[in-house]
């Protein structure tokens, strides 16, 4: 009987090891196959668990938003954030939503009210809100988002990404040099630029003043045209059009809400407009080269959560930038001008009416 025992043990071991053994490739494989989709979960994990934390406490919180004017990009990216602290918060967060008519002063305004109501926290979409909300607490988190260029909007030297105070949040730059790139892509024959811009936007100055760097090195003559509000933003695109080639025009918010403008003069003088964002190309361009601005809402609501839950401080968090850009053009007026798009754009869909 104890031989018998002994020689069903041995056995019994020898099929475990080579059960072991040919399970050691497969867990490899196994491991090697999902090491890239942990890595793109990671975050959505780490974000749902902190939602779920949030939503279990049942903390209530108000949150202040300033935006700076009514158009789709920012409009997306109120939306995004919004949803995001929804999902979170659920009935505990409740929104003070405040719309700038883009003014500067109506932004103070609006932040001090925010201050004196002590939010929780104020989400500042655009530049000027971001400015206005830097200057008007250093106790209240805030996080911007929509804004091109942290260093420029608030006056960092050597800007590295981390403010460093109570202010952090997203950044909607793309590329400045594929933007560049894209336009001679679609207009090489084309020998002069207007760069179209608002002067009281310090990152749309920013951003024109760093494309007409890359245009230059790929030989156009680019000339800035830039209009101080919307009333002189007629006069002065209709100079652009009669001494361009094509226009470039940044995610400029006051062209954003003026697209119709834009379009009625240039269509019909055939001077095709590059935009830095959809919705200002849906409105008056040909091609752009675009992020989704719900998606940037979304991580800045993301970031948010993180602060009123304790599980970050802004103080240490780092401005995000929109991970992916992509291609799109108008077909309408990539039509009307006679405009040949090449693969790899995606249409941008009509606005729905």
């Amino acid at each position: 009987m104890k031989k018998l025992l002994a020689l069903m043990l041995a056995l019994g071991m020898t099929v475990s090891l080579a059960a072991c053994g040919g399970g050691a490739d497969t867990a490899d494989t196994a491991d090697n196959a999902s090491e890239t989709e942990t890595a793109e979960t990671a975050d959505a994990a780490e974000t749902e668990e902190t939602a779920d934390a949030a939503e279990a406490s049942g903390d209530k919180y108000v949150v202040g938003i300033c935006q700076l004017v009514q158009h789709e990009a920012l409009d997306q990216a109120t939306q995004g954030f919004k949803d995001a602290l929804t999902e979170a918060f659920g009935e505990n967060v409740e929104f003070d939503e405040q719309n700038a008519s883009n003014d500067s002063a109506t932004c103070a305004t609006i932040i001090n009210q925010f201050v004196s109501n002590n939010v929780d926290l104020i989400l500042a979409n655009a530049t000027a809100p971001l400015q206005a909300a830097a200057q008007g607490t250093d106790s209240i988190p805030v996080l911007g988002t929509s804004v091109t260029e942290y260093g420029v909007a608030l006056d960092i030297d050597n800007f590295d990404g981390l403010v460093g105070t109570n202010v952090s949040g997203t950044s909607d730059l793309a590329p400045l040099d594929q933007q560049a790139a894209m336009l001679n892509e679609l207009f090489p024959d084309a020998s002069t630029v207007g760069l179209l811009y608002c002067s009281a936007e310090p990152n749309s100055q920013y951003q024109v003043d760093t494309v007409q760097s890359y245009l230059e090195e790929l030989g156009y003559t680019c000339t800035q045209y830039s209009f101080s509000d919307s009333n002189d933003l007629a006069a002065v695109a209709t100079t652009a059009a009669n001494e361009s080639d094509v226009i470039y025009v940044p995610t400029d918010n006051t062209v954003a809400s003026n697209t119709e403008i834009l379009r009625n003069i240039c269509e019909p003088a055939g001077v095709p407009i590059i935009a830095g964002e959809e919705g200002i190309c849906r409105g008056c361009g040909v091609a752009t080269l675009s992020i989704s601005y719900y998606d940037l809402g979304v991580a800045t609501g993301n970031m948010a959560v993180k602060v009123l839950t304790g599980e970050a401080d802004i103080a240490e968090m780092p401005v995000e930038y929109a991970p992916e850009f992509t291609k799109k053009y108008n077909p309408e007026l990539a039509e009307a001008m006679g405009v040949t798009i090449p693969d790899g754009y995606v249409a941008i869909e009509a606005a729905a009416e």
